[in-house]
C-alpha cells in the first residue's frame, strides 16, 4: 500500500507523464490505476474479514451477524430501524440473523422507554465478549498496517476509506463515529 502511496506522490510516476500526453491515454492510465486499487481493495476485504470469518465459523455465524453485532455492540440501545439504516439492509434480511443472534443469546431486544413498541437492541455478555474478539482480531490487523506506513500516510489511509463512503452517507457515518466516542464506544 505505501508503494501505491509513494507512486502517486511521486512527480515522475506513470500517472504525471500521461497527464502530460492525450487525454484519452491519461483516462486509459488512470483507469488502470483505478482498477488495481479496485483489486487491491478486494485482496484486502477478503482478508480483512477472513480473519473473523474463522471465528464466526465456530458458532455457525457469517458476516452478516458479524456486522449486526458490531453495530448493536458499538451502540447499545440501537433501534431496529437505525440498524436497518446503517447497514441500509431490508427487514427481511435482518430478521433472519437478528432471530438467530436473539436465539442464540447474543443479543437482546428491550422495549423502548417512550415507545414501547420500539425494539432496542443490546448485545449481552457473551455477544459483547464475540463482538470485543471479532473487533480484537480486525483491529490488530489495521495496526500493523499502521505501523508499516509511514506516518504521513497513515492519516491518509483514514481519508482514503472515509472518501469512499458515498458522499450523502459521510454526515451520517461522521455522527455515528462520534456517537460511539461519547458513549466510550466499546471496542
Amino acid at each position: 500500500m505505501s508503494e501505491i502511496l509513494q507512486r502517486k506522490t511521486t512527480v515522475s510516476t506513470p500517472v504525471a507523464a500521461f497527464r502530460r500526453a492525450p487525454a484519452k491515454a491519461a483516462a486509459q492510465l488512470e483507469g488502470a490505476d483505478a482498477l488495481e486499487l479496485v483489486e487491491l481493495f478486494f485482496f484486502a476485504y477478503r482478508d480483512f474479514v477472513g480473519d473473523a470469518d474463522r471465528l464466526l465459523e465456530n458458532y455457525g455465524f457469517g458476516r452478516a451477524h458479524h456486522r449486526v453485532l458490531h453495530f448493536v455492540h458499538r451502540r447499545p440501545g440501537l433501534t431496529i430501524a437505525a440498524l436497518l439504516e446503517t447497514l441500509k439492509i431490508t427487514k427481511q434480511s435482518l430478521n433472519r440473523v437478528l432471530k438467530q443472534l436473539l436465539d442464540a443469546g447474543f443479543v437482546e431486544a428491550h422495549a423502548g422507554v417512550v415507545d414501547r413498541r420500539q425494539r432496542l437492541l443490546y448485545p449481552t455478555p457473551q455477544g459483547a465478549k464475540l463482538a470485543r474478539e471479532l473487533a480484537a482480531l480486525q483491529s490488530e490487523r489495521f495496526l500493523r498496517v499502521m505501523e508499516e506506513l509511514p506516518p504521513a500516510a497513515r492519516g491518509a489511509a483514514s481519508q482514503f476509506l472515509f472518501a469512499m463512503i458515498d458522499p450523502n452517507e459521510r454526515e451520517r457515518v461522521r455522527a455515528h463515529l462520534a456517537r460511539a466516542r461519547r458513549k466510550g464506544g466499546p471496542s
